[in-house]
């Protein structure tokens, strides 16, 4: 089967997980992607084309009726691959929403289309055509309008989706907690399946392998923190500087790594050397050699997200790291399992944060025990393998169907 991906862009942990799934038994995959400078990518994303195996088109984005963008020559590619399958999600779906001539030619060949759901900050169904207020917030931590206006914006775009949603053949999704919001759209649970999300773990491991037979970039200390991502405000890095300045008494020897770029990183930068604490934190800037990346986690005792999270977690669960964190997009569930591989604070609340690291700090084995069960649950509950059966089986489901 061919199956068409449309990507907002070629990331570097999307490109090993698309290969793995053209590895797949009568899976070929095809993707269009806008390249380097595309609109539907957040500040800070790293793009890449290195060591892609698939077939890639580079369309030009154009703005549509709808305010978002598409590719110029989707139809021609369309025609020219014949796929069986299209996986797409955000803002690409509205397409098929507004477009009704192209969602005709894709049914009329016969090809099944497959949605991609990110089902972060998004309103239920009743909640929306209720005018219920939401509590949503943006990348810069401000909370998205509640006015009535907004409200009505809302409302059509739950419509907008229950539209896409029923367009949809299949959704694939990576966390559980979507069978309950989808069905408040009438989606039924068997065209929902669940694939989690994950980098290509067996990848990480090698890189891991290479990483110990090296000669290592620092010390070990338990009490190194370490944070990975994009330098946004929803990422709080700020609880993390804070954390240091009031535990560095309690712990003489803590010290913070922070990886990533973004528009926060001179802000960040600066509240340090207001905190006093500029020689317990090293800024080193976005990383993209793995194996260097690999040693930093691996001289390091936690990982510490003080908010949005991403697949860092996975990533430092893979090196043996606790984690703390909170719940914000629903992954951080399947993953850290408070007590066992981490420690879950509230949301947004610091004192919670700074009281969990502290009493994680406080019991070395305890780091090294929970280290060992986040590298079980990597091996056993979330992986790269995950992923591909998810997608296989949502395959299996649409091709059934044809």
């Amino acid at each position: 089967m061919k199956v068409l991906f449309l990507l907002n862009g070629l990331t570097h942990y999307v490109i090993p997980v698309l290969n793995k799934i053209n590895q797949l038994e009568n899976v070929e995959v095809i993707a269009i992607s806008a390249g380097q400078h595309s609109s539907n990518v957040g500040s800070g994303v790293y793009l890449s084309e290195n060591g892609i195996n698939f077939k890639v088109y580079f369309d030009n984005e154009i703005e549509r009726i709808y305010r978002k963008t598409f590719f110029q020559n989707f139809k021609i590619i369309l025609d020219n691959e014949q796929p069986n399958i299209i996986v797409l999600g955000w803002p690409f779906v509205l397409e098929l929403v507004f477009n009704p001539f192209l969602t005709f030619h894709i049914k009329k060949n016969k090809i099944k289309i497959l949605f991609k759901e990110i089902p972060f900050q998004v309103q239920p169904f009743y909640d929306a055509i209720k005018f219920k207020s939401t509590e949503f917030i943006n990348e810069n931590l401000e909370l998205i309008d509640e006015s009535f206006k907004r409200k009505i914006s809302n409302f059509f775009i739950a419509i907008i989706r229950s539209v896409y949603y029923r367009i949809a053949d299949g959704i694939i999704t990576y966390t559980e907690d979507s069978y309950k919001l989808l069905k408040t759209f009438g989606v039924s649970k068997e065209k929902i399946f669940v694939s989690y999300n994950s980098p290509d773990t067996e990848l990480l491991k090698a890189v891991k392998n290479q990483a110990l037979s090296s000669e290592p970039i620092l010390a070990y200390n338990y009490q190194r923190l370490i944070h990975v991502g994009r330098l946004v405000k929803w990422k709080r890095v700020d609880f993390l500087l804070k954390a240091i300045k009031d535990l560095e008494n309690k712990f003489p020897q803590i010290e913070l790594i922070i990886i990533g770029n973004g528009p926060e990183n001179e802000k960040l930068k600066l509240f340090t050397e207001e905190l006093g604490v500029r020689d317990r934190v090293m800024f080193l800037g976005a990383i993209y050699d793995s194996v260097l990346l690999a040693k930093y986690f691996l001289s390091s005792g936690v990982y510490v997200l003080g908010g949005m999270g991403g697949l860092s977690i996975n990533e430092a669960m893979i090196f043996g790291k606790p984690v703390i964190c909170s719940i914000c997009d629903g992954t951080e569930r399947k993953l850290v399992q408070n007590g066992r591989n981490g420690l879950i604070f509230i949301n947004g609340d610091y004192e919670d944060f700074k009281n969990k690291l502290s009493l994680l700090l406080s019991d070395e084995d305890k780091i090294r025990k929970f280290g060992r069960q986040s590298e079980k649950i990597i091996e056993n509950e979330v992986n790269i393998y995950n992923v591909l059966n998810g997608y296989k089986r949502a395959f299996d489901y649409l091709m059934k169907y044809l």
